[in-house]
């Protein structure tokens, strides 16, 4: 019979505020849809850091029959392929050294472009120049120690540091992060506000029911039970629509991300999932303790 009582004084103040329970569902929804959004980036770019802390940190591309390069006079030779590899593997900055063929460059590029065959329409194995992928032991410190001992040497066509391209990757999603957090942030504390608002006005509206339950000796807990799950339901609707914008963002921003990006990591379901489960803790906690809160300071019971 209470619990019937309970859900009946739940219903009736969803209803009675009905425009304020929406405005409440959807500041919600979009707070935390931004809140995991920022997490999701977060993911993103530590995943990606991960992947690319054992890659390759510098590329020695070498002179080929097509390069643009004047300093190129020909397609490199093997044995000035083999003195560039020796030099490399000399220095104690590096690692190791990989030689990849234009062959091998060919299928690399149409693994990493898979997704997309306009580019590899209008490229053919040629035109890949050969490579020594270079690992050093410190990338910060050895980047320029090691591409001044390659740069213009017999055979090299350029040296890229594929960590200051990286880097350029971080700080995007970086920014983007930063920038949705910061919205998140905004929009829970107006969801706070909103929660706050809504709770007292539902105690305002039904003040004369708690007064007659304060009467027959009704505890403090069960008269403020069905405002605190108001609340709680309200937050968890607007969990659910976060949760599918979530999923959105994972399907359509973040995955074709990776088009732009060769050899980008892809979040799994799991990461998913466990920012979903945090936006659900967030969204029962903000709304929970808020009306806690409020009723505290409202009905003086």
């Amino acid at each position: 019979m209470r619990s019937n009582f309970v859900f009946q004084e739940i219903w009736v103040g969803l209803r009675r505020n009905l425009t304020m329970t929406v405005a409440l569902v959807v500041v919600v929804a979009i707070s935390l849809s931004l809140l995991g959004t920022g997490l999701l980036f977060v993911k993103q770019v530590d995943a990606t850091q991960t992947y690319w802390q054992g890659k390759v940190q510098i590329s020695v591309y070498l002179c080929y029959e097509d390069s643009a390069n004047p300093d190129c006079h020909g397609a490199v030779t093997p044995a000035q392929t083999q003195a560039l590899q020796q030099r490399l593997q000399s220095m104690s900055q590096v690692e190791s050294v990989t030689y990849v063929s234009q062959a091998q460059a060919w299928t690399l590029y149409k693994q990493a472009f898979s997704n997309d065959q306009s580019y590899v329409s209008t490229l053919k194995e040629t035109d890949m120049p050969p490579s020594l992928e270079v690992k050093l032991n410190n990338p910060s410190a050895d980047y320029n120690i090691v591409a001044s001992a390659v740069t213009g040497a017999q055979g090299v066509d350029s040296v890229i540091d594929e960590m200051n391209i990286l880097d350029k990757f971080y700080r995007l999603l970086e920014g983007l992060r930063n920038a949705v957090v910061i919205v998140a942030l905004i929009l829970v504390v107006a969801a706070i506000l909103l929660v706050a608002n809504t709770i007292r006005l539902s105690a305002f509206n039904r003040r004369r029911e708690t007064g007659i339950m304060r009467l027959v000796g009704a505890s403090n807990f069960y008269i403020q039970l069905p405002f605190l799950l108001e609340g709680v339901i309200a937050g968890l609707l607007g969990w659910v629509l976060a949760a599918i914008l979530l999923v959105g963002v994972k399907s359509l921003l973040l995955n074709n991300l990776q088009q732009y990006f060769n050899y980008n990591v892809g979040l799994s379901m799991g990461d998913l999932i466990e920012v979903v489960v945090l936006t659900m803790v967030v969204a029962v906690l903000l709304c929970g303790v808020t009306s806690f809160l409020t009723l505290r300071r409202y009905l003086r019971v």
